[in-house]
């Protein structure tokens, strides 16, 4: 009876992820409609990152089985963005996609709009959770980081993973940061990573610089989250939480990764503890090494080395999507 149970739940879990991974792709191609700015490029970068969660989820999906088995929406996506169905068995994505969707909502609200930009996804997380029995392809934090520029306050924003676990929460956190995250927040991260304990040779952890704020939400309720363990050692944030999460995973890396890219901020940012680049090319080799070896368990994907570069939308289709 308990094994029927188990492969129920499973079974739901797969519906699931295939119905969110629709959903959120068409929620992407509307909102890149609607924005000022071409964000082709993050609907390219959604796709890619679900076929390859796709690829190594149990059981696997295919790119067709993504898009709702519909023809006519597979050949629309190959004609617009043809590179995730080239590359989503054989190169990484840089970042999990909720991490695009939060971009996008950016995008289309305004980089100072919070309250624009929490009702948003609160309403996209809405939709994803119907149903879902876990963390499926969305995110449950927002971590909003401030800092003063030019005599006014400016904001950066991150969620936590959307895919967590093995093996598709080490892979991406471990991509991330040795392809996208700020390095400062990279090496935070990678002191520890993928245990919880850290290394005794390298200690990459920060100290944020003075007049920089961070705060985390419930992104559902949208209640304030104190930092975990996890974020206090990586950061040096003040917190009452007793509890840690694998690091990488919290929206606090995120965001304050996107702050360190204001020169100001990362100027003033102040490593803690026993850093050399000798033992940061050690621990990136490491990470390396590990991400490696996950990856060799996974039958859908034989990794080349290379990370996914997105692309814009290709230009003959361009006029027609925005048309």
């Amino acid at each position: 009876m308990a094994a029927n149970q188990n492969k129920g739940e499973e079974l739901l879990k797969s519906e699931i992820f295939k119905r969110n991974a629709f959903r959120l792709i068409c929620k992407m191609s509307e909102m890149t409609m609607e924005t000022r700015e071409d964000t082709s490029e993050l609907v390219d970068e959604i796709l890619h990152s679900i076929f390859f969660l796709g690829r190594i989820n149990k059981p696997a999906f295919s790119p067709r089985e993504l898009l709702d088995n519909n023809d006519e929406i597979l050949e629309y996506f190959k004609e617009v963005h043809p590179e995730p169905f080239r590359w989503c068995s054989s190169r990484l994505p840089r970042r999990s996609p909720f991490s695009c969707v939060l971009d996008m909502v950016v995008s289309l609200k305004g980089q100072e709009n919070e309250d624009g930009i929490r009702m948003t996804l609160q309403e996209i997380v809405h939709e994803l959770m119907e149903n879902a029995p876990k963390r499926l392809l969305f995110s449950t934090t927002l971590c909003v980081s401030r800092v003063h520029k030019d005599k006014d306050w400016v904001r950066h924003y991150g969620v936590s993973m959307s895919t967590t676990g093995r093996p598709a929460g080490q892979i991406l956190v471990a991509a991330s940061c040795l392809s996208f995250w700020n390095e400062y927040v990279a090496d935070a991260v990678m002191s520890y990573y993928p245990q919880k304990r850290r290394k005794e040779y390298f200690n990459g952890t920060i100290q944020l610089p003075s007049g920089a704020s961070c705060e985390a939400f419930n992104i559902r309720g949208g209640e304030k989250i104190h930092p975990c363990l996890s974020c206090k050692n990586l950061f040096g944030l003040d917190t009452i939480a007793t509890r840690s999460w694998a690091y990488g995973n919290c929206a606090e890396v995120e965001s304050l990764s996107n702050l360190l890219r204001e020169e100001e901020a990362r100027e003033r940012v102040r490593r803690t503890g026993n850093w050399n680049e000798e033992n940061r090319e050690r621990v990136k080799r490491e990470v390396f090494r590990h991400l490696t070896g996950l990856l060799k368990n996974e039958d859908g994907i034989a990794w080349d080395k290379n990370y996914y570069t997105p692309q814009r939308a290709r230009p003959e289709m361009e006029m027609m999507m925005k048309g």
